[in-house]
């Protein structure tokens, strides 16, 4: 058990590594974001937009993550003592805390992008 704590902050730090991506990429569209409120968008359409298009880049990189994590697993496996390379509860495990942690800063971020005011909005340009 203790040897799991030290994933913690790993999981923490890749969490708000992870939030951060989000939020630069949600503040880098809120022009866009703006011409589509003041085009009549509702914010519902604005937040699933929002959230639609950071879904994506997610999907690709958990799938892209899985063989390169067992990999590593495999060369540092023989380097550890008394730890498994293959523990399938420890990738899944994270996969979901990173998941939910990207779920979250998107929804944050886009519940922040669509109550913005569009004038607000446009004077970022």
């Amino acid at each position: 058990m203790a040897r799991h704590l030290f994933s913690l902050p790993a999981l923490t730090l890749a969490s708000v590594g992870m939030y951060g991506v989000i939020a630069f990429f949600v503040a880098r569209r809120t022009g866009e974001i703006g011409v589509r409120i003041a085009m009549g968008a509702s914010r519902f359409s604005v937040v699933s937009m929002v959230l639609r298009s950071i879904a994506l880049p997610i999907l690709v990189g958990a799938v892209l993550s899985i063989p390169g994590a067992l990999y590593i697993a495999h060369l540092a496996g023989g380097l550890l003592y008394r730890v498994d390379a293959d523990t399938p509860w420890a990738y899944l495990g994270g996969m979901m805390m990173l998941g939910i942690c990207a779920a979250v800063a998107g929804m944050i971020r886009a519940r922040r992008a669509a109550s913005i005011h569009p004038i607000d909005a446009l004077r970022t340009e």
